[in-house]
């Protein structure tokens, strides 16, 4: 009986109505913290995963060796790699393609790699329109690369010290 009146009194005074608005009023008061994201961008740490590219050494030649280590220990299976032998007896990517859509940027691909050759960047504001702009070739990767080398030593240059 004497619960079922608290019960009453307590719903009678709207306790919970006024606990509401005092949490209200209290983020009225503060100071919000918005970013203004196209002008402004918050920092990015540099173990972040994004975007894929491909790497070349400081004389131009492609760094991949074709090893398809990074196939096999994709676990989407994003990753398409053919390879032929060159006349030097060294072996190349002929064709090296990422499937976006598949692909959940987990980083084995980079972590697999002998030779740094894959790695994400930290590009993460791309899109692509229809399917054909999902699937990365090779060209598209060292393009990317390229356009990107001082950003990506930067960032590995930074990261090396937690591997």
């Amino acid at each position: 009986m004497i619960n079922n009146i608290k019960k009453l009194a307590k719903s009678l005074s709207l306790s919970e109505l006024r606990s509401g608005m005092k949490i209200t009023a209290k983020e009225l008061v503060n100071t919000k913290i918005t970013v203004q994201y196209p002008e402004e961008k918050t920092p990015i740490s540099p173990r972040f995963r994004g975007l894929h590219a491909l790497r070349r050494y400081p004389n131009g030649e492609e760094r991949c060796i074709a090893c398809k280590l990074c196939e096999a220990v994709c676990p989407a299976n994003a990753i398409t790699i053919e390879s032929e032998v060159r006349d030097d007896g060294t072996r190349r990517t002929t064709q090296y393609d990422i499937d976006l859509f598949k692909c959940i940027f987990c980083g084995f691909c980079e972590e697999a790699c002998p030779v740094d050759a894959i790695v994400e960047t930290q590009i993460f504001e791309y899109a692509f329109e229809s399917r054909d702009g999902s699937i990365m070739t090779k060209d598209r990767l060292l393009k990317v690369g390229d356009d990107n080398e001082k950003v990506i030593g930067k960032a590995k240059s930074e990261d090396s010290k937690y591997r």
